[in-house]
């Protein structure tokens, strides 16, 4: 499989490299950068090819929770996994509100670690075995369905307006196909129209407006 690169953002320096080091260990996982603050934080995904963003809540200037909502915005395919030595209900609900794939106490084991990385690379929410899930407002975490590239390219110009030929000329594809993509996100949102599917993918972020 190829390997699931990783940027870590963090403002202690042992921290990043005691993450560097323990995922260095991962044969399917290469950091591929390290940050100590948001804006460096952006500058790396801007310069690097990134999967999964391990993002510090405490970060200084901008918060782990204002950074993971930046991301999502302007990388949307990037998976983000929260880490903090806070368990807090509301810390955990807002990083997952605004688009965290998964929230890991500092004091996890390896094979957490592990496990938190293959679930967002799969698309799948992990929360720490550290966390009583009871205390999380599941219901304020987004159910959001997984959905392949070509169909987030095709999904971000129906958010811009363009009709299905327009769509089909723009990406070189046939107008079949965009019809194929365009049903099946309004099947994996469960909505019937697009008007309901472009108010959820800005709503979690899933586009750029």
């Amino acid at each position: 499989m190829e390997k699931i690169r990783v940027l870590i953002v963090d403002d202690h320096p042992m921290v990043l490299e005691g993450m560097k080091a323990l995922l260095s260990n991962f044969e399917y996982v290469t950091v591929t950068s390290t940050a100590c603050n948001a804006y460096e934080a952006i500058d790396k995904l801007k310069a690097y090819p990134v999967d999964i963003a391990i993002v510090d809540i405490n970060l200084p200037e901008v918060s782990g929770i204002e950074l993971t909502a930046k991301i999502k915005k302007e990388f949307p395919a990037v998976k983000v996994l929260a880490m903090s030595t806070f368990k807090e209900r509301s810390y955990i609900s807002q990083m997952i509100q605004n688009g965290a794939s998964g929230y890991l106490v500092k004091s996890a084991s390896k094979d957490e670690i592990e496990a938190a990385i293959v679930s967002a690379n799969e698309g799948k929410l992990y929360l720490s075995l550290d966390i009583n899930t009871t205390d999380v407002n599941t219901e304020s975490i987004p159910q959001i369905p997984v959905v392949s590239r070509r169909e987030k390219e095709v999904l971000q110009l129906i958010v811009d307006g363009l009709t299905n030929p327009q769509i089909a000329e723009k990406l070189f594809i046939s107008l079949h196909t965009v019809d194929s993509h365009r049903k099946n996100l309004l099947a994996k949102f469960n909505v019937s129209n697009t008007a309901s599917l472009i108010r959820i993918a800005i709503k979690y972020n899933l586009v750029n407006t």
